[in-house]
């Protein structure tokens, strides 16, 4: 993404690729989808509590969403949610156990593939890989042992991202191109000797 950008952030993309701490911190802060794709983020989804509209509640609850990257232990999210949390009433639990799995390793026939049907779909697309910010299926493939890639083919526009809500939308054209690009993947992808 170095590549990519220009500027400041051009060389703070570079300088955390070679594990630069300060440079991260920077880069996480221009954008909340840097700033979830390079650290571990917590948000409430969803809050419960009370039985009445006219009454203080006796009890509540908050169900807060981790996404945690691979090198932060449950423990410790779990440590730092109750940090933040900051009241020996509240309790903090998981809910449900974890499933992670050993990184894909980035594989050159896969790439190749990729950058091809890229190519021939939108040529002056670079294609550059990236983890992203969310979970997904891959976590329990991974877990088995088996490599798994998202690759996806479809544009959004990135001031208008609903992922996961009521109205969750994709641009028609943006759909059908997917598609097509993902139907000639996978036939790059199963030709013998790939």
């Amino acid at each position: 993404m170095a590549k990519l950008s220009s500027g400041a952030t051009a060389e703070d993309l570079a300088k955390t690729a070679e594990g630069l701490q300060e440079a991260m911190t920077r880069v996480a802060a221009i954008s909340p989808a840097w700033n979830a794709t390079l650290r571990t983020t917590c948000v409430a989804t969803l809050l419960e509590g009370g039985h009445a509209v006219n009454a203080l509640p006796q009890l509540a609850a908050a169900t807060v969403n981790c996404r945690v990257l691979p090198e932060d232990s449950r423990e410790y999210v779990t440590a730092q949610l109750q940090k933040v949390v900051a009241d020996d009433q509240v309790t903090v639990k998981q809910l449900g156990e974890p499933h992670p799995g050993p990184p894909s390793a980035m594989r050159p026939d896969v790439l190749q593939a990729v950058q091809r049907a890229t190519e021939a779909h939108w040529p002056s697309v670079p294609v550059v890989p990236t983890m992203v910010m969310g979970a997904t299926d891959g976590a329990y493939l991974r877990a088995a042992g088996i490599p798994t890639y998202g690759i996806q083919g479809f544009f959004m526009d990135r001031d208008d991202i609903r992922f996961h809500g009521r109205d969750e939308r994709l641009g028609v054209q943006s759909f059908y191109e997917g598609q097509a690009f993902l139907y000639d993947l996978v036939k790059l992808l199963s030709k013998p000797g790939n």
